[in-house]
């Protein structure tokens, strides 16, 4: 693990303070950890009274905030797990975040098949079981009636309840994701398998709240502890569950629609031209800049040509050209949803298309392709 400097550790950033870099991976503390960990002090605190009754208050606290960082870890651990796998796969990962309720590992990009899916979903959980089991030795070697014992224990214990948690069938848990693969391997459909995930999210919700309403009836002794928890758990399942439908139905291409309704024509400028005219000739068109040694250079930046032609309206139109590169290119006969990754993935204002003999048949906006699925949500 390479750590960050001090300053870069206390560096904040969208999302949380910096902990450190995992092969490049920031770590970030979200704000609403700090609350998690106050709460698990105080509810545990008094645990550890009971449990090791030698102990006096202030050792009781400073056990209860030891246990917090060491659940820390183990979260973390468990999203690392998730990391490891997805970057193995060529995904990139862009961060992972500690807070409230766990942890999370953003994934710059979904993955393309229901294997690839399935295997990273089911990282994090394996690797809290492995520390479950490793922490379940060292619970057996320790003489029990300790400081030590109880947080070995307690840790055992705490990452049996991560990976029981965590496999529950539904969405954005990593059994609910472990679901949708298998429902999209078995369909070939991604959407289908996010309706199953979706759909045993649903299920996990009214279990959590069938068990906390039996503490309450049978009054047991942790009734009012499982019922905020619980009651925060199905928030938190519903509420994930909500975004993966949402984000799923912004994901599918517009049905009916073919990339070549998107395209605009395409129009070859020599680079030297005056910005002012080139702004003239694209009119409409998507303008690729050509120097005079048959090299393309880019193509034209509608925004960055008008702010230059307001202010030297001869200046060369590669001025304002907007690199051309591999990521930036598509095939006219790329599937949808080829093509729909690629936009969410490479930011970029405009990319070039090419026809089956490498030529540039045309140029897709990414204004173009969003107006179109805000149209296509509208209609839905």
């Amino acid at each position: 693990m390479a750590t960050t400097s001090g300053r870069d550790r206390l560096r904040r950033a969208d999302g949380g303070l910096v902990l450190c870099r995992v092969s490049g991976v920031p770590v970030l503390l979200s704000p609403s950890w700090w609350v998690g960990a106050a709460v698990i002090v105080l509810l545990y605190t008094p645990l550890v009274g009971r449990l090791l009754p030698g102990a006096g208050v202030w050792t009781s606290g400073l056990i209860a905030a030891v246990f917090t960082v060491l659940l820390a870890l183990s979260v973390l651990l468990h999203e690392l797990g998730h990391c490891v796998v997805a970057v193995r796969l060529g995904l990139p990962v862009r961060r992972v975040r500690l807070f409230l309720l766990g942890g999370i590992s953003e994934i710059s990009r979904n993955p393309p098949a229901p294997r690839q899916e399935g295997l990273i979903a089911a990282a994090g959980p394996a690797v809290s079981v492995l520390i479950a089991a490793v922490t379940g030795l060292g619970w057996l070697a320790v003489e029990p009636g300790g400081a030590v014992w109880l947080l070995v224990a307690q840790t055992c214990v705490a990452n049996i309840a991560v990976a029981a948690f965590n496999l529950l069938p539904g969405l954005p848990l990593d059994g609910g994701r472990m679901l949708r693969s298998l429902a999209w391997a078995v369909t070939g459909s991604r959407p289908v398998g996010t309706t199953a995930g979706v759909i045993g999210a649903g299920a996990v919700a009214v279990g959590l709240i069938v068990w906390a309403l039996l503490g309450l009836v049978t009054d047991a002794e942790d009734q009012w502890l499982r019922l905020g928890v619980c009651l925060l758990m199905t928030w938190f399942v519903v509420a994930g569950a909500g975004a993966e439908h949402a984000a799923e139905q912004r994901r599918g291409w517009p049905a009916g629609l073919s990339l070549s309704d998107l395209v605009r024509p395409v129009l070859q400028l020599p680079a030297e031209s005056p910005v002012r005219d080139a702004l003239v000739a694209s009119a409409g068109r998507g303008v690729v800049l050509v120097r005079a040694d048959g090299l393309a250079v880019g193509l034209l930046d509608q925004t960055a040509a008008e702010r230059l032609a307001a202010q030297a309206p001869r200046e060369p139109a590669e001025r304002a050209a907007e690199p051309v590169g591999p990521d930036t290119i598509l095939l006219e006969d790329e599937p949808p949803d080829a093509v729909l990754e690629r936009v969410r993935t490479v930011l970029a204002w405009q990319y070039l298309v090419l026809d089956s003999d490498g030529r540039p048949s045309g140029v897709l906006r990414r204004e173009d392709l969003r107006n179109a699925m805000q149209s296509r949500t509208r209609q839905g």
